[in-house]
């Protein structure tokens, strides 16, 4: 774990994912943080230029992804402003020691803990609350020829989404998102 004045970074088993709490500074006025900061970011390895800001509304049990940009990849800074998620970050790099390995974990405007998701991970998450706001930055504008997505309930990624008896509301296009199997088909051919 790294400590900054105005952050708490840890890393995660997903070399390059890392978690960021960042400092809030309470009186009785109600709150400041400062969730972004480049030279703070850089001193943890963060070294992307952000080019674009990403802000969501959803209500309860909807899952959004599993979604990733095949060229150029996009880095995401991803945090809950409104709610509780559950978010889950796939590691989709051939190459990687943990390649087809998630990882999940709780947000919310409680805590404002904030994701860092590296070039190279699919993305998602679920809604817990009633209703939420998910904010993110992404290191390259959304790019609608290279966007791709896997199954969220992938039996291979096997990924403990918290859902309840309901079945989550997803997208038409994101119900019809390739298989992991057919994801890594695609690696080799």
């Amino acid at each position: 774990m790294l400590h900054f004045p105005d952050m708490e970074a840890t890393k995660t088993p997903l070399e390059g994912l890392l978690i960021l709490r960042p400092r809030l500074f309470k009186d009785d006025r109600g709150w400041f943080l400062e969730s972004y900061n480049k030279n703070t970011f850089a001193a943890v390895g963060i070294t992307d230029a952000f080019a674009q800001d990403n802000h969501s509304a959803s209500v309860k049990n909807t899952l959004r992804g599993l979604h990733f940009q095949i060229h150029p990849g996009q880095a995401k800074l991803i945090r809950c402003t409104l709610g509780r998620i559950w978010d889950v970050a796939v590691d989709i790099r051939p190459s990687s020691a943990t390649f087809g390995k998630y990882f999940g974990l709780e947000m919310s405007s409680q805590d404002m803990t904030q994701l860092f998701i590296p070039v190279g991970f699919a993305h998602g998450f679920l809604v817990l609350s009633d209703f939420a706001e998910v904010q993110y930055k992404c290191s390259h504008v959304y790019n609608a020829a290279t966007e791709s997505g896997i199954q969220w309930d992938d039996p291979e990624l096997a990924v403990a989404w918290p859902v309840g008896p309901e079945a989550p509301v997803i997208s038409e296009r994101d119900k019809k998102n390739q298989s992991f199997a057919d994801f890594r088909r695609k690696l080799t051919a």
